[in-house]
Protein backbone atom coordinates (compact mmCIF):
# COMPACT_ATOMS: atom_id res chain seq x y z
CA UNK A 1 0.00 0.00 0.00
CA UNK A 2 1.61 3.42 -1.03
CA UNK A 3 2.18 5.95 1.47
CA UNK A 4 1.75 9.09 -0.20
CA UNK A 5 4.07 12.03 1.24
CA UNK A 6 3.15 15.76 1.21
CA UNK A 7 5.33 17.99 -1.30
CA UNK A 8 8.24 19.92 -0.66
CA UNK A 9 6.87 23.82 -1.08
CA UNK A 10 9.43 25.73 -2.85
CA UNK A 11 9.06 29.55 -2.60
CA UNK A 12 9.93 32.43 -5.22
CA UNK A 13 12.71 34.36 -3.21
CA UNK A 14 10.91 37.96 -3.48
CA UNK A 15 13.37 40.02 -1.08
CA UNK A 16 14.29 41.44 -4.43
CA UNK A 17 12.86 44.33 -6.74
CA UNK A 18 9.50 44.10 -8.17
CA UNK A 19 8.94 45.83 -11.11
CA UNK A 20 5.04 46.35 -13.18
CA UNK A 21 4.13 47.84 -16.80
CA UNK A 22 0.44 48.75 -17.61
CA UNK A 23 -0.45 49.13 -20.77
CA UNK A 24 -3.90 50.31 -21.52
CA UNK A 25 -6.02 51.30 -24.24
CA UNK A 26 -8.75 53.53 -23.28
CA UNK A 27 -9.73 55.14 -26.81
CA UNK A 28 -13.55 53.46 -26.71
CA UNK A 29 -12.99 51.45 -23.79
CA UNK A 30 -15.03 53.65 -20.92
CA UNK A 31 -14.13 52.69 -17.31
CA UNK A 32 -10.66 51.42 -18.12
CA UNK A 33 -9.33 54.66 -16.43
CA UNK A 34 -10.81 53.18 -13.06
CA UNK A 35 -9.17 50.04 -13.57
CA UNK A 36 -6.13 51.92 -13.96
CA UNK A 37 -6.76 53.63 -10.60
CA UNK A 38 -6.92 50.14 -9.08
CA UNK A 39 -3.92 48.46 -10.45
CA UNK A 40 -2.28 52.12 -9.24
CA UNK A 41 -3.37 50.79 -5.73
CA UNK A 42 -2.56 47.37 -5.59
CA UNK A 43 1.01 47.50 -6.95
CA UNK A 44 1.67 50.74 -4.74
CA UNK A 45 0.61 47.74 -1.97
CA UNK A 46 2.41 45.37 -3.18
CA UNK A 47 5.54 47.21 -3.47
CA UNK A 48 6.08 47.52 -7.19
CA UNK A 49 7.42 49.78 -9.29
CA UNK A 50 4.90 50.69 -11.75
CA UNK A 51 4.81 52.46 -14.76
CA UNK A 52 1.55 52.86 -16.78
CA UNK A 53 1.43 54.04 -20.33
CA UNK A 54 -2.10 54.95 -21.78
CA UNK A 55 -3.26 54.14 -24.96
CA UNK A 56 -0.13 52.56 -27.37
CA UNK A 57 -0.51 51.77 -30.71
CA UNK A 58 0.44 48.19 -31.84
CA UNK A 59 3.54 49.28 -32.57
CA UNK A 60 4.14 50.78 -28.99
CA UNK A 61 2.97 47.62 -27.79
CA UNK A 62 6.16 45.85 -28.37
CA UNK A 63 8.05 48.72 -28.06
CA UNK A 64 6.94 49.62 -24.60
CA UNK A 65 7.83 46.29 -23.48
CA UNK A 66 11.09 45.94 -25.38
CA UNK A 67 11.81 49.14 -23.05
CA UNK A 68 10.78 47.13 -20.11
CA UNK A 69 13.00 44.48 -20.79
CA UNK A 70 16.10 46.59 -20.83
CA UNK A 71 14.87 48.27 -18.00
CA UNK A 72 14.70 44.60 -15.91
CA UNK A 73 18.06 43.85 -17.12
CA UNK A 74 19.83 47.53 -16.27
CA UNK A 75 18.17 47.35 -13.22
CA UNK A 76 20.58 48.41 -9.97
CA UNK A 77 19.51 45.07 -7.99
CA UNK A 78 18.26 42.11 -8.39
CA UNK A 79 14.91 42.04 -10.04
CA UNK A 80 12.34 39.32 -8.45
CA UNK A 81 9.20 39.84 -9.57
CA UNK A 82 7.92 41.30 -13.20
CA UNK A 83 3.94 42.04 -13.54
CA UNK A 84 2.84 43.35 -17.31
CA UNK A 85 -0.63 44.38 -17.73
CA UNK A 86 -2.37 44.82 -21.38
CA UNK A 87 -5.93 46.48 -21.30
CA UNK A 88 -7.59 46.89 -24.96
CA UNK A 89 -9.91 45.73 -27.13
CA UNK A 90 -8.90 42.29 -29.01
CA UNK A 91 -9.64 39.30 -30.12
CA UNK A 92 -7.87 35.37 -29.61
CA UNK A 93 -4.16 35.79 -29.87
CA UNK A 94 -4.10 39.46 -30.58
CA UNK A 95 -4.41 42.98 -28.88
CA UNK A 96 -5.54 46.04 -30.64
CA UNK A 97 -3.50 49.15 -30.71
CA UNK A 98 -5.13 52.76 -30.10
CA UNK A 99 -4.13 52.87 -33.72
CA UNK A 100 -6.72 49.80 -34.88
CA UNK A 101 -3.69 47.64 -35.46
CA UNK A 102 -3.01 44.41 -34.15
CA UNK A 103 -0.33 43.30 -32.14
CA UNK A 104 0.12 39.32 -31.48
CA UNK A 105 0.17 38.53 -27.54
CA UNK A 106 2.67 36.01 -28.34
CA UNK A 107 5.23 38.28 -29.29
CA UNK A 108 4.31 40.86 -26.30
CA UNK A 109 5.11 37.26 -24.15
CA UNK A 110 8.21 36.41 -25.87
CA UNK A 111 9.87 39.32 -24.73
CA UNK A 112 10.56 38.81 -21.03
CA UNK A 113 10.68 34.59 -21.31
CA UNK A 114 13.78 33.28 -19.83
CA UNK A 115 15.90 33.54 -23.47
CA UNK A 116 15.08 37.00 -23.93
CA UNK A 117 15.07 39.02 -20.22
CA UNK A 118 18.20 37.71 -18.51
CA UNK A 119 17.64 39.46 -15.69
CA UNK A 120 14.03 37.59 -15.42
CA UNK A 121 15.82 33.92 -15.61
CA UNK A 122 13.74 31.44 -13.43
CA UNK A 123 11.68 34.44 -11.77
CA UNK A 124 8.02 34.82 -12.24
CA UNK A 125 6.74 36.61 -15.03
CA UNK A 126 2.84 37.71 -14.14
CA UNK A 127 0.67 38.92 -17.00
CA UNK A 128 -2.38 40.65 -17.19
CA UNK A 129 -4.42 40.37 -20.14
CA UNK A 130 -7.86 42.24 -20.10
CA UNK A 131 -9.44 41.73 -23.59
CA UNK A 132 -12.73 40.03 -25.55
CA UNK A 133 -10.88 36.53 -26.65
CA UNK A 134 -13.26 35.89 -29.08
CA UNK A 135 -17.13 36.61 -29.60
CA UNK A 136 -19.06 33.85 -27.59
CA UNK A 137 -21.49 35.08 -25.19
CA UNK A 138 -21.51 32.99 -22.01
CA UNK A 139 -25.48 32.34 -20.68
CA UNK A 140 -24.02 29.53 -17.53
CA UNK A 141 -24.77 26.22 -17.48
CA UNK A 142 -25.27 24.15 -14.34
CA UNK A 143 -22.54 21.64 -13.96
CA UNK A 144 -20.95 19.43 -11.24
CA UNK A 145 -17.65 18.39 -10.81
CA UNK A 146 -14.07 20.19 -10.80
CA UNK A 147 -11.70 19.98 -13.01
CA UNK A 148 -8.35 19.28 -11.76
CA UNK A 149 -4.62 19.92 -13.46
CA UNK A 150 -2.09 18.21 -12.28
CA UNK A 151 2.04 19.66 -12.96
CA UNK A 152 4.70 17.21 -13.29
CA UNK A 153 8.33 18.65 -11.22
CA UNK A 154 11.67 17.65 -12.79
CA UNK A 155 14.70 18.99 -11.97
CA UNK A 156 16.79 19.75 -15.75
CA UNK A 157 20.05 21.13 -15.56
CA UNK A 158 18.75 23.95 -17.87
CA UNK A 159 15.71 25.98 -17.55
CA UNK A 160 13.03 25.95 -19.83
CA UNK A 161 12.43 28.93 -22.06
CA UNK A 162 8.62 29.40 -21.07
CA UNK A 163 9.16 28.63 -17.63
CA UNK A 164 8.33 30.26 -14.70
CA UNK A 165 5.25 32.22 -16.28
CA UNK A 166 1.65 32.88 -15.51
CA UNK A 167 -1.26 34.07 -17.79
CA UNK A 168 -4.26 35.61 -16.40
CA UNK A 169 -6.92 36.01 -18.80
CA UNK A 170 -10.45 38.10 -17.96
CA UNK A 171 -12.01 35.17 -20.17
CA UNK A 172 -11.83 32.15 -21.82
CA UNK A 173 -10.68 31.49 -25.17
CA UNK A 174 -13.09 33.00 -27.74
CA UNK A 175 -15.01 34.62 -25.53
CA UNK A 176 -16.09 38.47 -24.59
CA UNK A 177 -15.33 40.28 -21.61
CA UNK A 178 -16.85 42.75 -19.67
CA UNK A 179 -16.46 45.91 -18.66
CA UNK A 180 -18.82 48.65 -16.90
CA UNK A 181 -18.74 51.88 -17.95
CA UNK A 182 -18.26 53.77 -15.10
CA UNK A 183 -16.87 50.96 -12.67
CA UNK A 184 -14.34 49.21 -14.73
CA UNK A 185 -13.89 45.80 -15.10
CA UNK A 186 -15.17 43.07 -12.94
CA UNK A 187 -12.25 41.29 -13.38
CA UNK A 188 -9.84 43.71 -12.82
CA UNK A 189 -11.61 45.11 -9.58
CA UNK A 190 -11.91 41.79 -8.49
CA UNK A 191 -8.20 40.59 -9.05
CA UNK A 192 -6.92 43.85 -7.26
CA UNK A 193 -9.13 43.42 -4.13
CA UNK A 194 -8.28 39.71 -3.50
CA UNK A 195 -4.57 40.65 -4.23
CA UNK A 196 -4.90 43.66 -1.64
CA UNK A 197 -6.81 42.29 1.03
CA UNK A 198 -6.27 38.26 0.74
CA UNK A 199 -3.09 36.37 1.28
CA UNK A 200 -1.51 32.96 -0.16
CA UNK A 201 0.23 31.32 -2.98
CA UNK A 202 -0.92 33.63 -6.33
CA UNK A 203 -2.61 30.20 -8.04
CA UNK A 204 -4.54 30.22 -4.77
CA UNK A 205 -5.66 33.81 -4.70
CA UNK A 206 -6.60 33.23 -8.40
CA UNK A 207 -9.01 30.18 -7.63
CA UNK A 208 -10.73 32.49 -5.60
CA UNK A 209 -11.06 35.47 -8.35
CA UNK A 210 -12.46 32.39 -10.39
CA UNK A 211 -15.10 31.61 -7.81
CA UNK A 212 -15.95 35.29 -7.42
CA UNK A 213 -16.42 35.64 -10.62
CA UNK A 214 -18.18 33.01 -11.09
CA UNK A 215 -20.84 34.02 -8.70
CA UNK A 216 -21.20 37.41 -10.34
CA UNK A 217 -23.38 38.13 -13.42
CA UNK A 218 -22.95 40.82 -15.84
CA UNK A 219 -26.32 41.98 -17.78
CA UNK A 220 -25.35 42.33 -21.55
CA UNK A 221 -28.09 43.26 -24.13
CA UNK A 222 -30.72 42.87 -21.73
CA UNK A 223 -29.61 39.60 -20.65
CA UNK A 224 -27.75 38.06 -18.04
CA UNK A 225 -23.95 36.57 -18.91
CA UNK A 226 -21.13 34.62 -16.83
CA UNK A 227 -17.74 35.29 -17.31
CA UNK A 228 -14.67 34.00 -15.44
CA UNK A 229 -10.89 34.66 -16.09
CA UNK A 230 -8.43 31.81 -17.53
CA UNK A 231 -4.94 31.00 -16.00
CA UNK A 232 -2.33 29.73 -17.93
CA UNK A 233 0.79 28.53 -15.55
CA UNK A 234 4.67 27.28 -16.18
CA UNK A 235 5.69 28.38 -12.77
CA UNK A 236 8.05 26.21 -11.00
CA UNK A 237 6.85 27.57 -6.98
CA UNK A 238 4.60 29.16 -5.20
CA UNK A 239 4.03 32.88 -5.72
CA UNK A 240 3.29 34.99 -2.71
CA UNK A 241 3.21 38.37 -2.93
CA UNK A 242 2.60 39.29 0.17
Amino acid sequence: MSNPQPLEEEKYDMSGSRLSLTLCVTKAREGSEEDMDALKRMFHHLNFESTMKSDPTAEQFLEELDKFQQTIDNWEEPVSCAFVVLMAHGEEGLLKGEDDKMVRLEDLFEVLNNKNCKALRGKPKVYIIQACRGEHRDLGEEMDGDQVAVIRKSHPQTIPTYTDTIHIYSTVEGHLSYRHEDEGSGFIQTLTDVFINKKGPITVLLEEITRRMAETEVIQEGKPRKVNPEVQSTLRKQLFLQ
